[in-house]
């Protein structure tokens, strides 16, 4: 059995005190969610904030994106070695937002994801389709396109430690939630693509559902046989809404 992961996405919020608050709360509370991997993916700024309050604790830290660069005149960009400086284990490749708003194709995700793990960072890659996609009965092929953007780039060996997170864009942060049916339905989609290349690969994979994921609704998501844990945004920025998730991926 998978142990289960649950991730927190900050996104772009935070402050040197809001921060300091939400993760002493998350401390004071890790204990009970038992065997239940924790992480927060959180801003550039604050990733020493992160390393200096998480180190030597059961929550890990990691970033929300990274540059497909090793180094250079990259104005405004971070490498990954930079993030594995600061003790990130976690960092985020493709999300929606960044799809959507800053243009990320497919082959830059794929560059992303490879720049993760040649300074050993755990990489999460971000799949899901838009509600135009969903409704066009075109779930299957957008997600398993993405998902074959890396496979053919890196191969099935690179993702042997590495976590997918579904996200169906038309449920992030917008209140809507992908029934656990749906959710399990394109999850084990994804397995069975990895299963195609390697079984043992697909078997250990961890396959995280994000979207609007809550305290109410995470026990019944977390249910489902494919389903290993969450990439959670807007509950992760509040201490008992978050553990609450957590905990109900322990049951």
């Amino acid at each position: 059995m998978r142990p289960k992961l649950v991730i927190g996405n900050w996104k772009m919020h935070g402050s040197l005190a809001e921060n300091g608050s939400l993760l002493r709360g998350l401390l004071a509370g890790v204990s009970s969610v038992g065997d239940v991997g924790l992480a927060v993916c959180v801003p550039f700024p604050y990733l020493a904030q992160a390393q200096s309050m998480l180190a030597a604790t059961p929550i890990a830290w990691g970033a929300q994106n990274l540059s497909e660069h090793a180094q250079g005149a990259f104005t405004g960009e971070v490498s990954s070695a930079m993030l594995a400086d600061f003790g990130c284990r976690y960092v985020l490749i493709g999300h929606s937002e960044r799809r959507a708003l800053y243009g990320e194709s497919d082959a830059l995700v794929a560059s992303k994801f490879v720049a993760a793990k040649s300074s050993g960072l755990v990489p999460v890659l971000c799949v899901g389709e838009t509600l135009t996609q969903r409704e066009s009965g075109k779930t299957a092929d957008v997600v398993a396109a993405q998902v074959a953007a890396v496979l053919d780039r890196v191969g099935v060996v690179a993702f042997s430690g590495a976590v997918v997170a579904y996200e169906p864009v038309w449920a992030i942060g917008t209140g809507r939630t992908a029934t656990p049916e749906q959710a399990q339905e394109v999850h084990s989609a994804i397995r069975a693509q990895f299963a195609r290349c390697d079984g043992s690969v697909a078997a250990g994979l961890k396959i995280l559902y994000g979207g609007s994921v809550k305290s109410q609704n995470a026990g019944e998501i977390f249910a489902q046989a494919d389903i290993d844990g969450g990439l959670v945004g807007g509950a992760s920025l509040v201490v008992d809404d978050f553990l609450a998730i957590c905990q109900a991926a322990s049951r």
